[in-house]
Order: structure tokens, then sequence, then C-alpha cells
């Protein structure tokens, strides 16, 4: 099981840019709305694109989605592991989570897609 980041070590984690956040819904979701600084990156996309996302496999990376029901981040988090990133943790809460705390959001289409 992937370690869990809880919100109130995110957020500063994201404010100091010592983090490399996934959004792993991707696509639409992204673009409606995502965590600042959010890189999309669907669990089909992660054999593709994890190399060149992501070149440092010791970089710590947490992984999201909307909500603790939502497999996805676990999904991402499993297969970026499994490529050998050392550091992987799962925000369980998701956007959901972070929205309802009132916290900012970004929207828009990632600029290297």
């Amino acid at each position: 099981m992937t370690e869990l980041i809880s919100r109130d070590d995110l957020k500063p984690a994201i404010d100091s840019r010592t983090v490399i956040v996934i959004d792993a819904l991707g696509g639409m979701y992204y673009e409606q709305q995502h965590l600042p600084g959010a890189l999309p990156l669907a669990e089909a996309d992660v054999a593709a694109q994890a190399s060149s996302l992501l070149p440092d496999k010791d970089a710590a990376i947490v992984t999201y989605c909307s909500n603790e029901s939502c497999p996805n981040s676990q999904a991402v988090a499993n297969l970026l592991a499994a490529a050998g990133y050392t550091n992987v943790r799962k925000y369980r809460e998701g956007i959901q989570d972070w929205v309802e705390a009132g916290l900012p959001i970004e929207s828009g289409v990632f600029a290297n897609a």
C-alpha cells in the first residue's frame, strides 16, 4: 500500500515546491480543475509518459484523484512504484477534500501536452 499524505502536509509541500503532484484523473477533469502545479498523468499514460514527466525517480511525488473512493491515484502510484520511483505517496482524499477546504485550484490544459 502506498504511503498517504494529508492535506495539512501536502499544502506546504506544494507551496514550497518540494513535491511533484500528479493528477491521476487527467483529460477534461484536469482541465476543469487541478491542484496547483499538478501534472496530468492517467493510468493508461504512465508507461509512455512517466519517464519524460518525472525524470528523477527519487523525487517526492504525490498522486491524487477525485476522492477516497476513486481508484486512479492508487493505480498510478502502483505503476510508478513498479517503474522504480522510490518516493511516491497518495493524497487519498483527493481534489474534493482540497476544494471543500477552500484551498486554491488551477484550471486549463497542461502546457506540454
